[in-house]
């Protein structure tokens, strides 16, 4: 048996399949932005990259990681750290992978605050320091938590959670997921069967909010841009629409698809695409991934090309990032 098949995983990484045959074949340096339970650094290790570059601001994975990183000696490195700054731990990359959003592993975790179907601290903070949920539930005003529900859960009934939830936490703060879970089913009744959870879009907003998720994916992206070579293939795995939007956008900007991919450039200068797309297409998973993993069903992988242009950026404006119309929040 391999290494990786030594070890009994416990998370299945979704579209691992299809992305490793989208970036075939695989070697040399590779980084793994969100490392996590460490599943798609293993299959870039069993399919031939000579050193992977395992980054994650979770500390505790790394303790997690020990059961079974040992075998791969000097060809895993381990990095505490954000995506954001990828290019700070590694140069000359020959492919990155970023899986965006809240693991499944955190998820399982009751004591981490991702999930409203475990009863557990409110918390939600990826890093374990800094803002956590509690504090942005109990400490926004109204008009803030309802900018928060609707720009990033796309929650239309925002200003009536957010009401609920000001209301409530005059009485007693909010401290555990299952008490903002049940006032935010109160206020939206329950789903019917087969409908997801009514606190879904409201706990993915305040876990967003929490971890400045989409500030640090442009950051990623960025970040990938310096750190790939001529060559090196970008892959991005992506759950939500406002996420896979904000990297679609990206990739068609800095591929020549986008129009002008700086803005700021003036309109004569010829900007080079820093990305080709391969595919063209976003992936999605097949019958087979849906059977074996059910969550994979709202996943969606996109795959660039480095090429050998300056990298530039895209800048944020016309990236489908989500604004916050209140002010005052930290």
């Amino acid at each position: 048996m391999t290494a990786a098949t030594d070890q009994k995983k416990p998370h299945t990484p979704v579209l691992l399949r299809p992305l490793l045959k989208a970036v075939a074949p695989v070697s040399g340096a590779w980084l793994d932005g969100t490392f996590g339970a460490g599943g798609y650094t293993r299959g870039l290790l069993e399919a031939g990259a000579d050193v992977v570059y395992g980054v994650d601001r979770d500390p505790a994975v790394f303790e997690m990681a020990k059961d079974w990183a040992e075998p791969y000696g000097d060809r895993l490195k381990l990095v505490e750290g954000t995506f954001g700054q990828m290019d700070d731990y590694a140069s000359g990359l020959d492919g990155v992978v970023l899986d965006l959003g809240v693991s499944s592993m955190q998820l399982d975790q009751a004591e981490r605050g991702f999930s409203f179907m475990r009863d557990g601290p409110l918390d939600m903070r990826m890093s374990q320091s800094g803002v956590s949920a509690a504090d942005l539930v109990n400490g926004c005003s109204e008009a803030e938590l309802a900018d928060i529900l609707f720009q990033y859960g796309e929650e239309r009934a925002s200003w009536r959670i957010a009401k609920a939830i000001v209301a409530a936490r005059e009485v007693e703060p909010f401290t555990t997921t299952l008490a903002l879970a049940s006032l935010i089913e109160k206020v939206l009744g329950r789903g019917k069967p087969g409908q997801s959870h009514p606190a879904t879009r409201s706990f993915q907003a305040i876990r967003i909010a929490v971890n400045d998720e989409f500030g640090q994916l442009i950051e990623g992206l960025e970040a990938a841009e310096r750190a790939l070579r001529p060559g090196g293939k970008l892959a991005v795995v992506t759950f939500h629409s406002l996420e896979d939007r904000i990297a679609k956008k990206f990739l068609q900007a800095r591929s020549g698809g986008g129009g002008n991919a700086n803005r700021y450039a003036p309109a004569d200068v010829e900007i080079q695409p820093a990305f080709k797309l391969t595919p063209r297409k976003a992936i999605g998973p097949d019958t087979e991934e849906l059977l074996e993993n059910p969550r994979s069903r709202s996943a969606i992988l996109r795959v660039a090309t480095r090429t050998d242009a300056p990298a530039e950026g895209a800048g944020r404006a016309g990236l489908g990032l989500p604004k916050l119309v209140t002010q005052g929040r930290n």
